[in-house]
């Protein structure tokens, strides 16, 4: 049985890009919504362009309040019935209580080799470590910040003279690898972890 797959964003959505056109032919998933947080996400366009149902809904109107705006969010989720939620840069720290209605169904891409750097600045977090490799990791999401079982990793080499931004940009095609693959393998039922190099 084909799994229908919903996939958030909150920006342009280039992890949303090679996960939509990954689910085609064999493939045990298919796209079904992408939802933003930010109706103007550049990622919603590129959705419609490839035929996904998209939705948006505005996080600024409900101020502090994450349950109102997870409400709507469920809201729009229901209306399609996904089988399985990917994060694609999905930039709402989302609350226990959302988290645990999708236990066992949400994924999320890291920009870090996991447990390594939880959070934001990955990048430069790695360089001022001294690290040689760093990375992605794509993971089930828990209520534990970017602590849920990892499904996946793909490493790069740090190379000399390395800035955030081109050790970013030697990361991301790694992500647009991972994300897919573990997803393939995540929709058969199959939660063995994916290693790319």
């Amino acid at each position: 049985m084909t799994k229908r797959v919903a996939i958030l964003i909150s920006g342009g959505g280039s992890n949303m890009v090679a996960l939509a056109e990954s689910m085609v032919g064999d493939h045990p998933a298919r796209p079904v919504l992408v939802l933003s947080n930010d109706p103007a996400a550049g990622g919603l366009e590129k959705a419609a362009a490839l035929g996904i149902p998209t939705a948006s809904v505005d996080h600024r109107p409900f101020g502090g309040d994450r349950a109102a705006f997870e409400t709507a969010l469920q809201a729009a989720l229901e209306r399609v019935r996904p089988d399985i939620l990917c994060l694609a840069g999905f930039m709402r720290i989302l609350t226990p209580e959302f988290i645990e209605r999708w236990a066992g169904r949400m994924l999320n891409i890291h920009p870090s080799l996991l447990p390594k750097y939880r959070g934001l600045n990955t990048h430069a977090r790695a360089l001022a470590a001294g690290d040689r490799t760093h990375g992605c990791t794509v993971h089930e999401v828990t209520a534990e910040l970017d602590g849920g079982p990892i499904l996946g990793q793909a490493q790069v080499r740090v190379l000399p003279g390395d800035t955030p931004e081109t050790l970013a940009a030697r990361v991301l095609p790694m992500e647009h690898r991972l994300y897919p693959a573990v997803l393939r393998r995540f929709a058969s039922g199959d939660r063995r972890p994916v290693f790319l190099s």
